[in-house]
């Protein structure tokens, strides 16, 4: 069977390799013939001549393997033509199915399994156009042919898992799409999104289950429903009419059950209604169209809480989307309210969020920061639905063609008009945007605007009532978005690094510790971007202020302290020279050196290596700790080259500086090490 099997093979390669292994077998089994004879042959002298025989013989022989190998290479022949032809087929099939005829396409196909049964591609593609035809059960049987010819093909699991959840095969369908996360771990997205249509679909039958059996059972008035959809969706009445109709509505559909009643009574055709169509997408409202749509968006909520299936069906539905914008820009307060409620429905969950995001929501970013001018509830809901927002990538996308003209004005103006805006949701949306700074194309552009670093300097100039804890969020916000933006580096970052770094060399002296960490965060970004900012600050008593952050031990303003320290040591004498007077004996940078934290253990020394420059710096060394700390640290304990650096350079100059500590470094057997050290010393 496995030699036939190789004849038959569309590989040139097997099929040699199977006439080889038939010829030797055929072989074998003659001579293992001619064996038996003549074992079990009596003695007979009688002289018989058997030239003859076993030349017929090898003859017959020869003429069965000619006859094989033409068999196979006809077989092959074959093969190549229908595959040929069946890929033909596949292409007028594919062509077919483009075109929307899927009746034609399932032909095409089929005509092409008849020239070559083992075609995967002609069963996966069957069953997508027995789905369109929604042949279910035709398109998982193909699906379970494909399998046989490719048990990992991963689009034959793709479409049975879509035909059993058309079928209500839940868990089947399920089992589909486990299976392919099993076979490819890469499609994990893919899957995700199939597993939760699935389970979506499955919570809706669900519902609707149980709805029928509530009604069954007299416990829901479905016939209420009913009228009340048809009462509104009824043409020519009066649109008091209708308001009144929807407000009804709207108290019975509240529930589990009524949500899943007024999706199945078509509760969302209502906008087909001309006279509702109308009010909700008029421009100019007149007092009644603003009560109807304030009752639709009231009814949507009550329809759409907790129910995905109702969110995505009115979204479906044509205007609603685009209106929604409408709403939010209209200035009446109560349709605004009740906008940003429905909204925030959306942006509360994943699932809402992604149906949302299939909107075109780049104004949206625009529309909701211009509520922070608003003193009421209104102000925290769009600050709420753009923190949910900025999470997610294709929100980003979005919002970089609006940015730098629609809302990087707006931003800009808010800051500046700090006084007259509702200070808690400002500081919450200078959040937002700090958020969205992980964009490196939103931050590029917003760290490139000058009129930006004007704003957020003249916030930080203080308001008349700056110790209110709303004055307070926005600095401490402002200064997180400062700390982003300098992660780029630009001209316009080096233009205004004297005036950030004199805001922030003042906010040091702040009550509020948060607001100092992030000031002294800023300062350690922004002082590489200019030496004159360096000078002006360590003029200010910068050296001193860092130091007290050291002493008091707190492990991020620290971290930030012993950065911005080694920023003023490189490229400012007057502060090394205040490090090493405020710093006796460096007790407080060989403290560092021991920390658990590389980064700081790496500025620390490199802090060291600076101030060693100082004439009788390395004296005030002898006796301490700093050679084996040094040494242990050049030698290799640290897993940042930048660490051993630094403490190479350090110990190179401490030896250079003063030559006694050589002795102890000798009695440590360091001098090998040192003498590698000193490489960098001469590089720096």
């Amino acid at each position: 069977a496995n030699l036939l099997q190789g004849l038959n093979s569309p590989d040139s390669a097997v099929q040699e390799k199977a006439i080889a292994e038939t010829e030797q077998r055929l072989l074998e089994q003659g001579a293992s013939r001619e064996e038996e004879k003549e074992s079990s042959t009596t003695v007979n002298r009688t002289l018989i001549n058997t030239a003859g025989t076993a030349r017929a013989e090898a003859v017959r022989a020869d003429g069965f393997l000619a006859a094989l190998e033409k068999d196979a290479k006809e077989r092959a022949q074959r093969r190549r033509r229908n595959e040929q032809l069946a890929d033909a087929l596949k292409e007028q099939g594919n062509e077919a199915f483009r075109g929307g005829d899927f009746a034609l396409a399932i032909q095409r196909y089929s005509e092409g399994l008849e020239k070559l049964r083992d075609k995967q591609e002609l069963y996966t593609n069957r069953a997508q156009a027995y789905l369109k035809l929604h042949e279910y059960e035709k398109a998982i049987s193909d699906c379970e042919w494909a399998l046989k010819c490719n048990k990992n093909c991963l689009k034959a699991y793709f479409l049975m898992g879509k035909a059993h959840l058309a079928l209500q095969h839940f868990s089947e369908s399920r089992q589909c799409y486990e299976r392919m996360l099993q076979i490819d771990p890469q499609k994990e997205s893919l899957v995700k999104d199939c597993v939760n249509e699935a389970r979506l679909e499955e919570k809706r039958v669900r519902e609707e289950e149980r709805a029928e059996r509530e009604v069954q059972a007299g416990n829901v008035a479905a016939s209420s429903i009913q009228e009340l959809v048809q009462r509104i969706s009824s043409p020519d009445q009066h649109i008091l009419y209708y308001t009144g109709g929807i407000r009804l509505l709207a108290g019975v559909v509240s529930s589990c059950t009524g949500q899943t009643l007024f999706r199945t009574n078509n509760g969302f055709s209502i906008l087909r209604n001309e006279t509702v169509r109308g009010a909700f997408c008029a421009e100019n409202k007149s007092p009644a169209e603003v009560e109807l749509c304030v009752s639709l968006l009231l009814l949507w909520q009550a329809a759409c809480a907790g129910n995905e299936e109702n969110q995505r069906l009115l979204l479906a539905q044509p205007h609603v989307g685009a209106q929604l914008a409408e709403l939010l820009c209209s200035g009446t307060a109560q349709l605004q309210r009740e906008a940003l409620a429905l909204i925030s429905l959306y942006s509360e969950h994943e699932s809402g969020r992604r149906l949302l995001l299939r909107q075109d929501l780049s104004r949206w970013l625009q529309i909701l920061m211009a509520f922070v001018k608003s003193n009421d509830a209104r102000a925290d809901s769009a600050m709420n639905i753009l923190s949910d927002l900025t999470g997610e990538e294709r929100f980003h996308a979005q919002c970089r063609a609006m940015f730098a003209t629609g809302v990087l004005p707006l931003f800009t103006q808010l800051l500046v008009c700090a006084r007259q805006v509702n200070l808690a949701a400002l500081a919450r949306g200078v959040g937002v945007l700090g958020s969205l700074c992980a964009d490196v194309g939103l931050r590029a552009q917003l760290a490139q605007s000058r009129e930006c670093w004007q704003a957020c300097l003249q916030l930080l100039d203080g308001c008349p009532d700056a110790s209110s804890p709303g004055y307070q969020q926005c600095v401490f916000a402002v200064l997180g978005l400062m700390m982003n933006l300098l992660l780029e580096s630009n001209g316009t970052i080096q233009d205004f690094a004297v005036p950030i770094s004199g805001r922030c060399l003042a906010l040091l002296n702040h009550q509020d510790g948060r607001i100092v960490t992030r000031a002294t965060g800023v300062l350690s970004r922004v002082l590489p971007a200019s030496p004159s900012a360096v000078q002006e600050v360590v003029k200010g008593g910068l050296v001193k202020k860092m130091l007290k952050f050291l002493k008091a031990g707190g492990h991020l303003t620290s971290g930030y302290a012993i950065q911005t320290l080694s920023i003023c040591t490189k490229s400012s004498r007057r502060a090394q020279e205040e490090l090493l007077k405020w710093d006796k004996r460096f007790q407080l940078l060989l403290k560092l050196l021991e920390s658990g934290d590389e980064l700081t253990v790496g500025n620390a020394a490199f802090c060291l290596s600076q101030c060693l420059r100082l004439p009788g710096a390395a004296g005030s060394l002898l006796g301490s700790s700093v050679v084996p700390l040094l040494l242990r640290l050049a030698a290799g304990s640290a897993q940042r080259t930048s660490v051993q650096q630094n403490s190479a350079i350090a110990l190179g100059r401490l030896c250079v500086a003063e030559p006694r500590h050589i002795h102890q470094l000798r009695q440590l057997n360091g001098l090998a090490i040192l003498n590698s050290s000193m490489k960098y010393v001469h590089s720096s």
